[in-house]
């Protein structure tokens, strides 16, 4: 008979070994057998509480996202100007929660994989417009919309292309490197507009 309160726990502790796995193998070539076993539980309660693994790795997609808009929604709410919007987005993109090696290695395979998979390509959908929203929430106050609206793009674009090179250990950049990269194109876009 299974304890009382204990299904959170193990779904988390699912996602988790979902995650590590992910990032330790660098695909989603991964077991459901296997992730169980991280999780310390068997592959059946796996299966009893995801089913197929699409449905655990779409499980952990969602919370990968619930967790970065929980953070995001942290970061903006003490964001005290426009400008100040924007760097909060960019900074929580680069967290230490949000930048860690298993993480970026799950973001990348979910790319990777929703060209397959259509709920995984939903969500990436998903992220794509509230980090656009996110950007265009402090972009608008500062920049006419359709700039604004090309700068969170761009914005957009180096934050998961940053994201690819550390996955891939290109330059393996770190965090404070990446937020200084994404700044200093911001604070360039953003001086080009005071000076007109």
């Amino acid at each position: 008979m299974p304890k009382v309160g204990m299904e959170p726990l193990r779904r988390k502790a699912l996602i988790d070994a979902t995650i590590s796995a992910i990032g330790e193998r660098g695909s989603l070539d991964v077991t459901m057998s296997e992730i169980a076993g991280r999780a310390g539980v068997s592959s059946a309660l796996a299966h009893h509480y995801f089913g197929a693994k699409d449905e655990l790795l779409l499980a952990t997609m969602r919370h990968i996202l619930a967790e970065l808009t929980i953070d995001m929604r942290r970061a903006l709410q003490s964001a005290g100007t426009a400008r100040g919007r924007v760097s909060a987005v960019v900074a929580v993109n680069f967290s230490d929660i949000q930048f860690q090696p298993e993480t970026i290695a799950a973001w990348l395979a979910f790319y990777v994989e929703a060209q397959k998979s259509s709920p995984l390509r939903r969500l990436l959908r998903v992220y794509a417009r509230r980090l656009h929203s996110n950007l265009m929430s402090g972009l608008t106050g500062i920049l006419p919309r359709a700039e604004a609206d090309r700068v969170a793009e761009a914005t957009a674009a180096m934050i998961d292309g940053l994201y690819i090179r550390r996955a891939l250990k290109d330059g393996m950049p770190d965090a404070a490197t990446a937020i200084a990269l994404v700044e200093d194109y911001l604070e360039t876009k953003l001086g080009e507009r005071r000076k007109q």
